[in-house]
């Protein structure tokens, strides 16, 4: 495996880049060119180095659920989605949406777009608010 030329940031420095910077940071592989919102020291598919770049900051969901019962940090924020996005451009992220009560409007395909926020983790909102349909998947 290879090693990285440069440390990659830490956890904490990946959270407080979407909190505080409004950017999602990842990284790319300098081999395969392969990009990821996991933190990481090497490509998980070929080993290679890993350099740190921006993210797009819209992709699609892939996955999510509804939550209606939520923790002590998010209980006034229920009912909310939390989802899994595809970014444009490659890497998943997971995150929430707040005001979404049913799947129905977290679909597979439905486009979303980062939504930076003084609010706990990252979020992301409808990127078509007015409801029309998500892409066939």
């Amino acid at each position: 495996m290879a090693t990285p030329t440069a440390g990659p940031h830490s956890i904490a420095e990946f959270v407080a880049g979407y909190e505080s910077a409004r950017t999602i940071r990842g990284f790319r592989c300098g081999r395969c060119a392969r990009r990821t919102a996991t933190w990481g020291l090497a490509c998980s598919q070929c080993g290679g180095p890993l350099e740190e770049v921006d993210l797009a900051q819209q992709g699609r969901i892939v996955a999510g659920t509804v939550v209606a019962v939520a923790s002590d940090e998010f209980v006034n924020e229920a009912p909310y989605a939390y989802v899994v996005v595809e970014l444009d451009g490659g890497g998943r992220i997971s995150g929430w949406i707040r005001g979404v009560g049913t799947e129905e409007l977290i679909r597979p395909g439905t486009a979303v777009r980062f939504a930076p926020s003084y609010r706990p983790g990252l979020q992301f909102e409808r990127a078509d608010p007015g409801g029309t349909r998500p892409d066939p998947a």
